[in-house]
């Protein structure tokens, strides 16, 4: 049975997050971490009836107590975007929180799979690398970047009905802002047939969907809810994978957790990239490989990756930099 660790709990992504991994088999134990209010929030999801037990810490100084015998940790600690607010707007106080945590996590459970919700992703997972120093092992840290394939297989489904969203498979690759993010609505299973101008209108709108969320909060937020079920569904497969039973998801981890198979997309376009959005098969030891693609992307796309990998590499410079 695995233990997980929320660090952020009590926030608008945490306490959905908290519902649906109390809800979820193979969790054996949640620990809540957060600065205020989560005491309330541990009570009220410690009364559903599932077997995982719950525990809160509060503050700075119960944050290694937090972190004790902990198998995952998810931190979505942090602010949240606002109207008129870029990820890098976000970065300048995301970073230190992140820091910190990080700090504490190499001293507790150096070992831990970490999952990173807190956005800016493509600046905050290199920041985390570089924190854990010697402890570090890149096949167990993560950018969880999986609302970007839920979220391209909802808007297919918005323009074409008769499709299955729960079933529809779309490769998201690159990173986790803007740009960055890839669609190869290509190479979705089960195949799509899609106009050139929808193509073009479905990737600007997952590239740029959190932005809808942003304004419809009129300022009370962005992606909570949405966030919550996409890293629920990630935390999921990995406990999955501790069981033996070996899942693929996509996320933004370092190449270096598989050389071999992150050549195909250094190819592709990645280059010299350290971290870089991909397929992987989890296992219990983190990432067991990095699966290639089924296909060629088509040649829209490929200009996509190559846009997406330049702009990446300034987001983990900005990352790998940080206190530097």
């Amino acid at each position: 049975m695995v233990s997980v660790a929320v660090l952020g709990a009590a926030g608008g992504i945490g306490q959905p997050l908290l519902l649906l991994l109390k809800l979820t088999p193979g969790i054996a134990r949640l620990n809540l971490y957060d600065i205020v209010n989560v005491p309330g929030v541990a009570t009220d999801i410690a009364h559903i009836n599932t077997n995982t037990k719950v525990e809160y810490f509060i503050g700075q100084s119960q944050l290694h107590a937090a972190l004790q015998n902990i198998d995952i940790v998810v931190i979505s600690a942090g602010i949240a975007r606002k109207p008129g607010m870029t990820r890098d707007d976000l970065f300048n106080i995301n970073a230190s929180i992140i820091y910190e945590l990080t700090e504490a996590i190499a001293k507790s459970c150096p070992q831990a799979h970490i999952a990173i919700i807190t956005n800016p992703v493509n600046s905050l997972v290199p920041i985390v690398a570089q924190v854990l120093g010697k402890n570090y092992n890149p096949q167990r840290l993560y950018g969880v970047t999986t609302l970007d394939s839920v979220r391209a297989s909802r808007f297919v489904r918005d323009i074409r009905p008769q499709i299955d969203a729960t079933e529809l498979q779309v490769p998201v690759i690159g990173g986790h802002s803007g740009n960055t993010i890839v669609p190869l609505l290509s190479l979705a299973r089960p195949k799509l047939d899609l106009s050139a101008k929808d193509i073009e209108e479905l990737v600007n709108r997952i590239q740029y969907g959190g932005d809808e969320i942003v304004k419809a909060k009129e300022g009370a937020g962005s992606a909570t809810l949405s966030m919550a079920y996409a890293a629920a569904k990630f935390i999921a497969s990995l406990v999955e994978a501790f069981k033996g039973i070996s899942k693929v998801e996509y996320a933004l981890v370092p190449l270096a957790a598989d050389p071999q198979g992150a050549q195909y997309f250094r190819r592709l376009g990645a280059g010299t990239l350290e971290f870089f959005a991909v397929p992987i098969q989890l296992g219990p030891d983190g990432i067991q490989r990095i699966v290639p693609l089924e296909a060629q992307p088509s040649l829209f796309e490929l200009k996509a990756i190559d846009i997406a990998a330049r702009e990446l590499q300034d987001n983990i410079t900005k990352g790998t930099t940080y206190k530097s």
